[in-house]
């Protein structure tokens, strides 16, 4: 039977990975990486980087194959569709990999930034591999440190404050206005800097953008303050390097 580990493998720092994702590592022979295009593959780059720091050169494959493109313009009824049309294209790569780069008797991995359980879409798309029944494998899941985790404890602050509950949401939820009876939100894949509508109210942001790599970008403050330079940089960075990933917590202040 072939073996899959869906490994965490935190937000970009070799250290991050936890000796339950080394050890995983270390059994696998077959790495399966999603190449997004020239201007990501520094990505690919920061993967080979912890296999290179983790594994013994030789002792394995990495098998690359080219990510499906989404339709990134699909905005209200249209988004779920979309979004299921690409994860759909993507199992399809995933069911050729693990058939024609796995032999029955090795394991192969998929390296997942941060956490796999935390908007990530591997574990659904290897669910609707093994419902459509043309290969047969078995996987396991490996906690990883997501940028989460890791964007609090750069900025020194907690994820919660006492007795008062948590949401992780996305920006495009983040639009439709701030969750009721929460006062601290951590938002996702938001890539018109929601932040902006809520700049007059009391509330403080902390903000990072690729957490745990060479690039990584914080800025916190107020958030009427800290949202015109938070703009700066990511549109500086954006610039840069052609892409950004940031996600960041947003704290109202204590009503008197």
């Amino acid at each position: 039977m072939r073996k899959i580990h869906v490994i965490g493998i935190g937000a970009g720092d070799p250290d991050q990975l936890t000796l339950q994702a080394v050890k995983a590592l270390r059994s696998t022979d077959v790495f399966f990486v999603l190449d997004k295009g020239e201007v990501k593959a520094d990505l690919v780059q920061l993967r080979r980087g912890m296999l290179d720091a983790h594994i013994p050169q030789g002792t394995y494959r990495v098998v690359e194959a080219r990510d499906p493109e989404r339709d990134r313009n699909a905005g209200g009824a249209a988004y779920s569709p979309a979004v299921g049309d690409w994860r759909s294209a993507r199992a399809d790569i995933y069911e050729r990999l693990i058939a024609e780069e796995l032999r029955e008797d090795e394991s192969g991995a998929f390296l997942v930034w941060g956490d796999p359980a935390l908007y990530d879409s591997t574990l659904g798309i290897l669910e609707e591999v093994l419902g459509r029944g043309a290969v047969e494998f078995e996987y396991d899941v490996v906690p990883g440190i997501s940028s989460v985790s890791a964007l609090v404890a750069r900025h020194r602050t907690g994820l919660n404050r006492v007795a008062r509950p948590v949401q992780i949401t996305t920006g495009r939820r983040l639009a439709e206005g701030f969750p009721e009876g929460v006062d601290d939100v951590v938002v996702m894949l938001d890539a018109h800097q929601t932040f902006r509508q809520y700049a007059d109210q009391d509330i403080d942001i902390y903000w990072g953008a690729y957490i745990g790599t060479e690039d990584e970008i914080l800025a916190s403050g107020p958030i009427a303050e800290a949202a015109p330079r938070i703009e700066r940089l990511r549109a500086e960075a954006r610039e840069r390097k052609g892409w950004i990933m940031d996600t960041y917590l947003l704290r109202r202040r204590p009503r008197n």
